[in-house]
């Protein structure tokens, strides 16, 4: 099992050797803007390590909602990021599920993933797998809770999509952890990543406010039951820099079992 961690963009495998991680996420830009990745320096370098990399989609992006002004911009800048992490050799882009704007309809907001899907297919397709991850927050989103996931996968999963779980985001969201990757695989049938982290904030609080897997709200056993079950790579996106991330992957390879695989 691959254990790595959410790493500062400017040197990953940097960042990746002093928290002994063996796979690493990070952005390609801004990610609370709307550029578009550049070519990195580094990019036969990156596609030579040992460590796996994923590239996290900016939050801006919002490919369900109705506001045209949004949902044009964030599909090609999604599609934009899958083909710059392509680039770079990596496994996957993870992108949130986005909303919709109260008031519209939700339907209309797993549509237009559907219709993200099939513009990128008459762009060339994806140049990476995309990951659609779960998010802690809102009432009109698309993948909060699993209900909303079915029918999201209702309308994407003849494509080749992917999912990414969040622990903070699945807790924060409402959903209980015990049991939880059997009822997400009976939906998507797959998960491909998981975002181990703990929660500030409480059950069902709407907030996405991660913690290091020894703090929060969350039994860190609950979040080590996860991913023995998902059986996925892991990325903790927790703080404390490289110090807290590694104590973070140090617990869960001692609860796992498993030790460095680039050591």
């Amino acid at each position: 099992m691959r254990i790595g961690a959410h790493v500062d963009s400017t040197d990953p495998l940097a960042e990746a050797a002093d928290r002994s991680a063996d796979t690493v996420q990070f952005f390609l830009s801004d990610p609370q803007g709307w550029k578009a990745p550049k070519p990195r320096e580094d990019a036969e370098r990156l596609r030579a390590a040992e460590v796996d990399l994923y590239v996290h989609a900016p939050y801006v992006i919002n490919v369900a909602t109705l506001n045209n002004r949004i949902r044009i911009p964030s599909r090609k800048l999604l599609l934009g990021h899958a083909n710059a992490a392509a680039d770079i050799g990596a496994k996957g882009v993870i992108v949130h599920g986005g909303h919709v704007n109260a008031g519209d309809d939700l339907a209309v907001g797993f549509d237009n993933w559907r219709k993200t899907f099939a513009y990128a297919a008459d762009s060339g397709g994806f140049g990476v797998a995309v990951l659609i991850e779960n998010t802690a927050g809102g009432d009109n989103a698309c993948a909060r809770r699993l209900d909303a996931l079915a029918r999201l996968w209702d309308a994407v999963g003849d494509y080749e999509v992917g999912f990414c779980l969040d622990t903070c985001h699945a807790f924060a969201g409402g959903e209980e952890l015990l049991g939880l990757v059997d009822r997400v695989k009976a939906i998507t049938g797959r998960i491909d990543l998981v975002h181990a982290n703990n929660s500030k904030g409480a059950f069902n609080s709407g907030q996405d406010r991660h913690d290091n897997l020894d703090g929060g709200t969350i039994d860190p056993e609950l979040v080590v039951a996860v991913i023995r079950a998902a059986g996925a790579p892991v990325v903790v996106e927790t703080p404390g820099g490289a110090a807290g991330q590694a104590a973070d992957i140090d617990f869960l390879r001692q609860q796992l079992g498993t030790e460095s695989q680039t050591a």
